[in-house]
């Protein structure tokens, strides 16, 4: 059974930094691409940040050299860096594994609340 388990949202101010979390099980890890997503309410799902099982990392424009995504093969976990935080930047966050059954079956984990506010 394919679990995601995403954490370390929170509220922080604007400038400040965050790295959240996302533990699978499950799932093949260290072949799969991970990918983190976010949504505002009233918004579509956004793709924020994407890692390949080779390490190569693709970036949302809006969150270049701002966000740091990577990956753990041995603790099967998949991490987002943020930092330079935006108000802009407040949603859920969730992780995923685009191209999956799973994924392409509509299924998501709880994500974890970030919001950038002074």
């Amino acid at each position: 059974q394919v679990q995601l388990v995403e954490s370390g949202g929170g509220l922080v101010q604007p400038g400040e930094s965050l790295r959240l979390s996302c533990a699978t099980s499950g799932i093949a890890f260290s072949i799969a691409t991970m990918a983190w997503y976010r949504q505002v309410p009233g918004k579509q799902r956004e793709l924020v940040a994407t890692v390949t099982s080779g390490g190569i990392t693709n970036y949302a424009d809006s969150v270049k050299g701002r966000f740091t995504i990577s990956r753990d093969n041995a603790q099967k976990t998949v991490y987002l860096q943020m930092i330079s935080l935006k108000p802009e930047d407040t949603a859920v966050y969730y992780c995923n594994v685009p191209g999956s059954s799973w994924y392409q079956s509509g299924n998501w984990g709880q994500g974890t609340q970030v919001t950038v506010s002074s």
